[in-house]
């Protein structure tokens, strides 16, 4: 559907504009009645060329962007600014163009009588579940503001967390991606100048020379058959992971593989007691909470563990039984969540735990990175010796001979 922008007026002489999703302009007309607003002018929003709706992702809306959005939001909010005029501040604030439109509507649609909650739940690609779940929930307590302040704090907390293993992976993987590159550009431009000398003098050449040269050679002709090859792995690879078999699979791979898999088993968990806390904080019910937790951690092996939880609370069981029965949690979780549900402070449990295993997992990236860089110069040795040796043994066994 299209795009109108408008320019309206209240009954008591207020200009607005904003922007509406609309099939013709007399629907946006209707639209504007209900919200008892009076058209002055109306027109189609000028629509992206083709070419830049490839290049959406650029302008997508990220963490960084919704922790700003909740925190300023919860600020005007604490002030006892009115939401409407919160919003329309925030509106103007806003850098990310795709956020700025979201709000721009959604301000319309709580100044035309909907909830915050109602309005944030159409744009589903911004706003995620357990976004709108806890302003929900804060608007039915009628604690918006400390609803809004604590999701703020939480998001933070995410944002932080995932910038900290972002930026400790950085350097490992920019040495592996110039390791590679300067190893195909020696096999392709500098290795056949250096083995076709040796080949001229007709000598016997090692295994090694052998191997190397015939490396080199299939580089430098066949090149093309390692990027469609590349292409067809990626590409199907991408394609079963999102079939349901493969999806699991691939979700099981992740925390099972050495190293790594402690690590994500962590940051799942850690996802999962964060985002618990905060909506059973909020004041959303166990089993609700639950349900969208279940959408947030990210992983099939929790998501399915999660279900089943919800399906135990609701006949009646806690909520740490199919955690104790469960490999892919540690005991300190499943123990400590049985003893914050028996004492009534499940929410307060899960915000310690989720302290402690951040804590982890700091020191998780911390000792990776630290494994990682003398790997690398082992690796980097290793091939750089490798290649020397395969090119000086038949430059001294020449050498020898005379």
């Amino acid at each position: 559907m299209p795009l109108f922008e408008y320019h309206a007026k209240t009954y008591d002489g207020q200009t607005t504009k904003g922007v509406i999703e609309a099939f013709s302009e007399i629907a946006v007309v209707e639209i504007l009645a209900k919200k008892n607003l009076l058209p002055i002018s109306i027109k189609v929003k000028k629509e992206k060329s083709a070419f830049l709706e490839n290049f959406n992702f650029l302008n997508k809306v990220g963490p960084k962007d919704l922790v700003l959005f909740s925190r300023q939001l919860a600020v005007m909010k604490s002030a006892n600014l009115p939401l409407v005029q919160a919003l329309r501040i925030l509106e103007k604030q806003t850098i990310n163009q795709r956020l700025k439109l979201a709000i721009v509507e959604i301000a319309d649609e709580v100044d035309g009588g909907a909830r915050l909650s109602q309005a944030m739940s159409n744009y589903p690609n911004i706003f995620s579940d357990f976004f709108i779940s806890v302003i929900k929930s804060g608007e039915t307590s009628g604690r918006l503001d400390e609803v809004l302040n604590y999701l703020a704090d939480q998001q933070e907390k995410d944002y932080d967390l995932m910038s900290k293993i972002k930026g400790a992976m950085i350097y490992p993987a920019f040495i592996v991606v110039g390791l590679l590159a300067v190893g195909v550009i020696m096999m392709i431009f500098v290795v056949p100048k250096l083995t076709g000398i040796l080949q001229e003098t007709g000598g016997q050449l090692p295994t090694s020379t052998k191997m190397l040269i015939g490396l080199s050679g299939f580089l430098v002709h066949y090149w093309w058959t390692i990027l469609i090859a590349l292409v067809l792995m990626i590409g199907g690879s991408r394609f079963y992971i999102r079939t349901s078999r493969g999806s699991i699979l691939f979700d099981i791979l992740k925390i099972k593989i050495p190293i790594f898999g402690k690590l994500l088993q962590h940051i799942y968990l850690v996802r999962f007691t964060r985002s618990l806390s905060t909506l059973l904080a909020g004041g959303v019910s166990l089993v609700e909470a639950l349900k969208v937790t279940s959408d947030i951690v990210g992983n099939a092996v929790y998501r399915d563990l999660i279900d089943r939880t919800v399906r135990e609370v609701q006949d009646g069981n806690p909520v740490s039984g199919v955690f104790m029965r469960s490999p892919e949690v540690p005991v300190m979780i499943s123990h400590m969540m049985s003893v914050g549900e028996q004492t009534g402070h499940l929410d307060t449990v899960l915000e310690r735990l989720t302290s402690f295993y951040a804590r982890e997992i700091d020191n998780l990236v911390t000792n990776l990175v630290s494994l990682i860089e003398p790997l690398i110069m082992v690796v980097l040795g290793v091939a750089v010796g490798v290649m020397v040796a395969a090119i000086i043994m038949p430059m001294y066994n020449m050498a020898s001979s005379f």
